[in-house]
C-alpha cells in the first residue's frame, strides 16, 4: 500500500481498534481510574457525545501518521511538531474536562440557536459545524507544523486557491462526521460508558465511526497523494 494511503486511513483504523478494545475489555464508568482522571473524563459530555472519544483517537493517530509519513520536515521538526500538535488537539478536546472547547463550542452554538427558536435540525447542524471548525482548526495546525512544506510550489495565488478548497472539503467532511457521531444514542449505541458495549452496540458504533470519519480519510488520501506527488516532482522547492 502506498505511504500516503497508510497515512490517510491509519487514523480510522486506530479509532476502530480503540472501539474494539473498549468493547472487548468491557470498559465503562465502573472501571477503576484515578480520581483525577474520573473527574476529567466522566460527565455530561461523555454521556451525551460518547463517540467523540474515538474522534480524539482519530486525531492523535492522524498527527502521528503525518509525523512518520513522507514529507519535507526534518526529524527534529517532526518530533517537536508532533508533541506540539498532540498537546494542542488534546487541550482543545479535554480541557477543562472531556469535550474541551470543541464540544462546548458546538453545544453552546446549537443550544443558543435552539433557544432562539431555530428548528432542532438546524440548531444541531450549526452546533456540529462549530464543533467541527474548532476540532479541524486544531488538527490542521497540528499537521501543518509537524510535516508540511512552508513555501508554495506553484505560485502563491494557485497555492491559496488549492489550500482554500482543501480546507473547505476537510471542514465539510468533519462537519458531516460530527453530525453522524453525535447521533450515537439515537442510533442505538446504548448507554456506554455508563454500561459496557454489547456486540450489537459495538457493530452500530463501528458503523457510525466508518460513516462519520471515512469521508475525511478519503479527502486526506486524495490531498496527500497530490502532496506526495509534488514532492517527487520538485523536491527542492518543497523545503
Amino acid at each position: 500500500m502506498r505511504p500516503d494511503l497508510l497515512v490517510a486511513f491509519a487514523p480510522l483504523v486506530a479509532a476502530l481498534l480503540a472501539a474494539a478494545l473498549v468493547a472487548a475489555t468491557g470498559f465503562d464508568q465502573g472501571t477503576a481510574l484515578p480520581p483525577a482522571l474520573q473527574a476529567r473524563f466522566y460527565g455530561f459530555f461523555l454521556d451525551q457525545y460518547p463517540l467523540f472519544a474515538f474522534a480524539i483517537v482519530y486525531a492523535a493517530a492522524r498527527i502521528l501518521a503525518v509525523a512518520l509519513g513522507p514529507g519535507p520536515a526534518s526529524v527534529p521538526r517532526r518530533v517537536v511538531g508532533c508533541v506540539f500538535g498532540l498537546a494542542l488537539v488534546l487541550a482543545a478536546s479535554l480541557h477543562p474536562t472531556f469535550g474541551g472547547l470543541v464540544l462546548r463550542a458546538g453545544f453552546a452554538t446549537g443550544g443558543i440557536g435552539f433557544l432562539n427558536q431555530l428548528p432542532f435540525w438546524l440548531a444541531y447542524a450549526l452546533g456540529s459545524a462549530a464543533a467541527a471548525a474548532m476540532f479541524g482548526t486544531a488538527l490542521g495546525l497540528a499537521v501543518l507544523v509537524t510535516n508540511r512544506g512552508q513555501r508554495p510550489r506553484e505560485g502563491w495565488w494557485r497555492a491559496i486557491r488549492s489550500n482554500v478548497a482543501s480546507v473547505l472539503l476537510r471542514f465539510l467532511a468533519l462537519w458531516v462526521g460530527f453530525a453522524v457521531l453525535g447521533l450515537a444514542r439515537e442510533a442505538g449505541v446504548g448507554f456506554w460508558p455508563r454500561r459496557p458495549l454489547s456486540i450489537p452496540q459495538f457493530g452500530i458504533l463501528a458503523g457510525l465511526l466508518v460513516t462519520g470519519l471515512f469521508p475525511h480519510s478519503v479527502i486526506t488520501a486524495l490531498r496527500s497523494h497530490t502532496y506526495s506527488r509534488n514532492l517527487l516532482i520538485n523536491p527542492a522547492r518543497s523545503r
